[in-house]
Order: C-alpha cells, then structure tokens, then sequence
C-alpha cells in the first residue's frame, strides 16, 4: 500500500458506522481502493442493501478525506452489501439462511401478515435475496397476500421448490391445499410442518427468513424457537389496549425463550384506532419502537388483491412508511449479528 493509500485509511478510520458505533475500517466495510490523479475511490461494503445510511456515509468520508488529506481533490464511493450470518444458524441449521427473523403479535387481525408481506418484498427490492415461510398453518393468509391462491409448489428431487413473487421467495400450506378446507392439526403435527418448511424446501441462499407466524403463544412460536436459532423477533400491536395487552404476552414470550425482540411495531395507527399505544409498549418494556403504519384502505386493497402497498403505491403515506420501516429492521437484524464481531465477515457461507 502506497502512503497515499495508507494516508486515506488512516483517515478513513475516523469514519463511524453510526448503528455499531465502530469505525468502517476496521469493520472491514472499505474495499478495493484506488487513488489516481487527486480522486480517492473506493467500495463501502454495507451490512444490508436496505441501509438508509448511504448519505451519512457519503458526507462523514467527505468530511474525513477532502482538506484533510493532501493531494485528495474528489472521492467517488462505490456501494456493495453484504449481509452477515447469524454463526448460530451456519452451526445449528444445514440451510444456507443468514438471518431468521419471526413477526410475531398477541392477538390476530392486528395486520402481522400484512407487515410480513411488505417488509419482506420491500428487503427483495433493495436487492437482498428473501424467503417467506407462512407459518400461520391452520389460516394461511400469505398466498391471498401475494395473489398466489391457485399457486402449487413443484417438487424437484424430493423437495419442494418455493414459489416467487416480487422477488420473495414462499411457501405456505395455503399452497398445499383449497381454500374452503380447513386445516385440523394438533401440537406434534405442527411442529413437523414447520420444520419441513426449513428442510424439505430447496430455498438456495438467503439474506433474510421472514417468518409469519400466527398470533398468540402457542405451539407455532415455541416450535420455531425451540426448533431454529432465531436472529430476533418484530412484535406487531394495533395502538388500543387490548391489542397491546396482548403483544406484552407475545413479548415476554420470546424474553423467556432468550429470543431477542428487535422492535414494536404500531400497525393501523390513526383516528379509528388511535395512537401511541405501541410506542408506549415499547418504552415500558424498554424495546425499541421501530415506528407506525396509519390506517389505510389502500393497505387492506393491497392484501386482498395481492399487490403490496410498499411496491404497487410506494409513494403513498403508509408505502413510505413501510419502506422506512424495513430501513430500521435490517439496521436491527444487523446490528443484533455483528455486535461483539471483530468485522463483518468477508467470506459468508452461499
């Protein structure tokens, strides 16, 4: 490395990753860098491809390196993601998944598969590679969600292969069966249909496990927990009372099966059902509170017709909001992985 070079870094090392409070260099985030003719250029390597922090990035290297360093005139960065691996999961699972993140609620009808949906489409349209496991097994909403009610796995070498939609990849026994018969499963059968969808499925490589699971703390949650090493938990509540009453059981749930619980989320806030229920919830549980979708006719549409609000009206108040919201969920998922590693890790598995 020339001094010039090694002036750069230097300098660069003075550079914060705002989430891990660590500097990008000796996180490994700088790569591949070249000065020529007073520019600096180089790859900032993110820890997702959802980072809000681009323009953050971009002001504190200026910042670090224009007048600072001799010679410096311009500074072009280029961008890449890569998201680290939950070790527990490389270890414990033979599937090449680097995050299992459940969204999980106390009650039903408080939008938890409506926030599954777009948090994982809207993940797949920054660039990071998705699956959706609709672990609601006895009332599957996903298919309906993603406008795949007549959509049938294939099976290839005795597994099945998951079907794709807006660049996430599902599965979900809504697939496996019609919609007027209903699923009549007991605890040992549910277990065994929730691990098959980790195992039996041919998912390929993954950023990002989205796991809807039904509501309440029954066998769904404890199988999942019990069975896979889970990155963390997002609790979906309506704002009123007696949804929040219910996220505290689904919270204290997961605390107790050392689960961590990455954040709160408040869907359909606004005048019917109010405000601030959730943001209060998270405070009193000391939980971070990962911000509010509003009440939108447009979101209930875009469930029932299978076009995510976050993709098919982006720039609509609760598409914004579900595109900010996703923002702060890869930061957690991030920040829940590589807190107390040395770097982020060059050679990840898949």
């Amino acid at each position: 490395m020339s001094s010039i070079d090694e002036q750069v870094m230097v300098a660069l090392s003075t550079v914060i990753e705002p989430e891990l409070n660590r500097d990008i260099v000796s996180l490994n985030m700088v790569r591949d860098l070249e000065v020529e003719e007073g520019v600096a250029q180089f790859t900032i390597v993110l820890t997702t491809p959802a980072c809000p922090l681009k323009d953050v990035f971009v002001e504190r290297c200026s910042a670090a390196l224009l007048g600072k360093v001799a010679g410096i005139n311009e500074i072009r960065i280029n961008w890449d993601a890569q998201v680290p691996t939950d070790r527990r999961i490389h270890g414990r699972l033979d599937v090449p998944m680097k995050s299992i993140v459940a969204i999980a609620s106390g009650k039903g009808g408080v939008g938890k598969s409506t926030v599954a949906t777009n948090l994982a489409v809207c993940l797949a349209d920054a660039g990071a590679r998705v699956g959706l496991i609709d672990a609601d097994i006895l009332n599957p909403n996903i298919p309906q969600m993603f406008g795949l009610g007549s959509g049938r796995p294939r099976v290839v070498n005795n597994k099945m292969q998951p079907l794709e939609v807006y660049g996430v990849q599902l599965i979900s026994t809504g697939f496996l069966t019609t919609p007027e018969k209903p699923m009549i499963m007991r605890g040992p059968m549910l277990h065994s249909a929730i691990r098959q969808f980790f195992t039996d499925v041919e998912w390929g490589s993954l950023d990002y496990m989205i796991v809807d699971l039904p509501p309440g703390t029954g066998d769904a949650p404890l199988s999942l927990a019990q069975s896979f090493p889970l990155t963390g938990s997002i609790i979906v509540t309506q704002p009123q009372a007696v949804a929040v009453s219910d996220a505290i059981r689904a919270a204290a749930m997961f605390e107790q099966l050392k689960v961590p619980v990455l954040g709160v989320i408040e869907n359909m806030s606004g005048e019917s059902f109010g405000s601030g229920g959730g943001e209060k919830f998270a405070e009193s549980r000391d939980l971070p509170f990962l911000g509010r979708i509003p009440l939108s006719a447009m979101v209930r549409e875009g469930g029932d017709y299978g076009r995510p609000i976050s993709i098919d009206r982006a720039d609509s108040e609760a598409g914004r909001a579900f595109r900010k919201l996703t923002e702060d969920v890869a930061a957690r998922i991030s920040v829940a992985m590589l807190q107390g590693a040395d770097v982020i890790p060059i050679n990840i598995v898949g």
